[in-house]
């Protein structure tokens, strides 16, 4: 019999803690949730104030069993899940099915699990927190109800088995108005000047900037034609000199969003796979000197703040291996609605460089803890310095400005710098030479450059986390699930790095925008989200926000539902005719996009794939192009002729001229497209093998004869 019994949520995680603790302590996994709602009913009693009707989920019954069992043989129970509302919920259901008290003082958290942490935290227990416990519930109950009323309506309207989700849906509608936004957008001409201007053989560049000190925007070569010709004998005259000093100072330790999108952008990584990454690192890894041990802090915060203890260890980390003028005490602010229950993520021990454990990291691992590592430190250095200088100089009237920095101290760009999805020169090194005002420069040429304003880029998942989280839509915690599902459904797929919306996106999206205007919508999301924060804070009842949300949620449903019971969605009519029975095509959507369907349905079942066609001729016979997926969504391109009498195929869209050359195509894991040919190698093997085992037969043989 075990003193202590204590339940986490992950093996690797109770693996870890084992490690730290006496013989007399028992840990095991209660492999995430135990109790949830049913999947074959909403699960919610709407008659008895919305009360949950959880059910033990399928396939845990024997865990379920065995932690009981465990329980029964322990003397306290510790029930340390996640320390989130994720978390609590947990531990909640542990404690319902474990028949422990729900004024037992059993819940403990780990910020960081490290031995220290752990041995103090089991000290200190807790009640659960039934604030935490409500809002969480209050998320899955509301989402559930959202998701059960409405996807009925799209099974009616577009296809069974379709979905809709109330955050879900938002990130859809986000991504489907920054596609129409693009599709719309109307380039504008502008025009810039750039004259090359030298001193003592020192060139630098003067940008166009105005006339008698006033900004011109140029949007016309009639208007820069003006312009360089009035300037085309001038002198250029320095007419004031500007010299000063600029500070850049770090980005704050990590928050889930902010490493998110910077492991997005630095290391190409999906949201999905940074959380896994950083759960693994979390829970414990084997390294040298430390056995196992947890390597960074709980992953999924919102705050910035950091312990004292991390303070003091980073700042005999710099000083010792920098120098004194790099280190600089630095606070920062949690911003306002944030939960601050947590630090910010930071490594748990700053002895343990990336370097130094890289032999016991995954290569992702390793990439994903050096960007935590880093970002950790430089947080608490100086800051950089750059010597700047800026200069007005005129031709004529004529106003031209010359901006230049040189970067004087490093600071904390020594070891990191973040990156941006909106790439600003700000931090470029531009060598000036000394000007002297009232001297003359010398004119080396004159360049035009004629440019057109561009559409917003799509959403990058770094790009729509960083959205999700400024319009208060979700949790760090949620995005990773908001991201996967929209994918998994098909309603967004990547292209690249960008999330370009499907068809299937596009209608689903169109009908639930058009007909629940007050629940698909940003400011309905993100005052939802501040209620549960509401919850989680003890300000408010769970129920009554469930409350004060399904009555008119409810009538809006049936009022939906009555109205578009005898609306048909238009179909997209093709000029293809059915083989059984003439009708012309329609394009209908299924779970891997578009089809062709006869519209005599049910009298005739005839369905055809849809083959999307791009403008471009084949480069090799002139045909038509045809656009296809791999089992794993990836689009490759083949003429309409392959194989019959063409064998054009590849993963680049064709360019309209240029030449295709087979040859040049690189293999892919995805297998498509040009599939390998079989070699001699495996037939010259087994050749080789059978003739080995034959020539050993003999050798026995020989053997027993002699």
């Amino acid at each position: 019999m075990a003193d202590k019994l204590i339940i986490v949520e992950s093996p690797s995680k109770a693996n870890t803690i084992k490690k730290f603790l006496g013989s007399n302590v028992k840990v095991v996994a209660s492999m995430g949730h135990v109790r949830d709602l049913p999947k074959s009913k909403m699960g919610i009693d709407i008659e008895h104030d919305f009360e949950p009707q959880y059910i033990n989920i399928r396939g845990k019954a024997s865990l379920i069993n065995s932690l009981k069992k465990d329980a029964k043989e322990s003397k306290q129970v510790y029930l340390a899940t996640d320390p989130d509302r994720e978390g609590e919920a947990i531990a909640w259901h542990l404690a319902y099915l474990l028949g422990i008290p729900k004024d037992a003082i059993c819940r403990v958290t780990f910020n960081e699990i490290t031995k220290e942490t752990v041995k103090e935290s089991i000290k200190h227990p807790r009640k659960i927190d039934q604030n935490l416990t409500d809002a969480q519930q209050a998320r899955r109950v509301l989402d559930r109800i959202v998701g059960y009323e409405i996807s009925p309506i799209l099974w009616k309207k577009v296809k069974r088995g379709l979905s809709a989700g109330r955050v879900q849906s938002v990130a859809v509608k986000l991504i489907v108005d920054r596609e129409n936004e693009i599709t719309a957008f109307v380039p504008e001409e502008y025009w810039n000047i750039f004259a090359t201007l030298s001193k003592n053989k020192e060139k630098f560049i003067a940008k166009f900037y105005g006339k008698d000190n006033k900004k011109i925007e140029l949007h016309k070569k009639e208007e820069v034609d003006e312009i360089l010709n009035n300037i085309n004998n001038a002198k250029f005259i320095v007419k004031d000199v500007k010299r000063g000093e600029k500070k850049r100072t770090p980005a704050p330790p990590f928050t889930t969003s902010t490493m998110q999108q910077e492991a997005s952008r630095k290391l190409g990584f999906a949201i999905k796979k940074t959380m896994q990454i950083a759960q693994m690192l979390y829970e414990g890894v084997k390294v040298p000197e430390k056995g196992t041990v947890g390597l960074i802090t709980y992953m999924r915060t919102d705050s910035t703040r950091i312990s004292e203890e991390a303070r003091g260890a980073a700042k005999e980390y710099i000083t010792a291996k920098y120098g004194n003028s790099y280190y600089e005490k630095r606070y920062y602010r949690t911003k306002s609605g944030a939960q601050d229950a947590h630090e910010g993520i930071r490594p748990t021990y700053v002895d343990l460089e990336p370097e130094k454990i890289k032999d016991s990291l995954t290569p992702d691992q390793y990439k994903l803890y050096r960007l935590v590592y880093n970002r950790f430190i430089a947080s608490q250095m100086s800051a950089a310095v750059y010597d700047t200088i800026s200069a007005n100089i005129d031709a004529n009237e004529y106003n031209f400005k010359a901006n230049g920095q040189t970067l004087k101290f490093k600071g904390f760009m020594t070891l990191y710098v973040e990156d941006r999805d909106d790439k600003k020169d700000d931090d470029v090194e531009m060598s000036i030479p000394e000007l002297v005002i009232g001297e003359e420069v010398k004119k080396e040429k004159i360049d035009q450059k004629q440019s057109f304003t561009e559409p917003p880029p799509r959403y990058t998942e770094a790009s729509l986390v960083k959205t999700l989280e400024e319009k208060g839509i979700g949790r760090p915690s949620t995005y990773a699930t908001i991201i996967s599902t929209i994918i998994d459904r098909r309603y967004v797929e990547r292209n690249q790095k960008q999330l370009v919306p499907t068809d299937l996106g596009k209608v689903v999206n169109k009908l639930l925008t058009e007909n629940f205007k007050d629940i698909i919508n940003v400011e309905f999301t993100a005052d939802i989200e501040n209620r549960f924060d509401e919850i989680a804070e003890g300000k408010e009842p769970w129920k009554r926000v469930i409350r004060e949300f399904y009555t008119p949620f409810e009538q809006e449903v049936e009022k939906v539902d009555k109205e578009l019971e005898h609306v048909k969605l238009e179909e997209e009519v093709t000029d293809i005719p059915c083989d059984k029975c003439g009708r012309m095509m329609v394009v209908k959507y299924g779970k891997y996009g578009k089809f062709l369907a006869c519209p005599g349905y049910p009298e005739c079942k005839n369905v055809k794939p849809y083959l999307q066609k791009i403008e471009v001729p084949c480069p090799v016979c002139g045909g038509a192009v045809i656009v296809k997926k791999t089992k794993r969504g990836k689009n490759y391109y083949i003429c309409e002729n392959n194989p019959k009498s063409c064998n054009y195929i590849s993963w680049n869209k064709p360019k309209v001229g240029e030449k295709w050359e087979p040859e040049v195509e690189k293999q892919s894991k995805t297998k498509k497209p040009g599939k390998k040919k079989a070699t001699k190698t495996k037939r010259t093997t087994k050749k080789t093998t059978a003739k080995k085992k034959t020539d050993t037969k003999k050798k026995m043989a020989k053997k027993k004869e002699n």
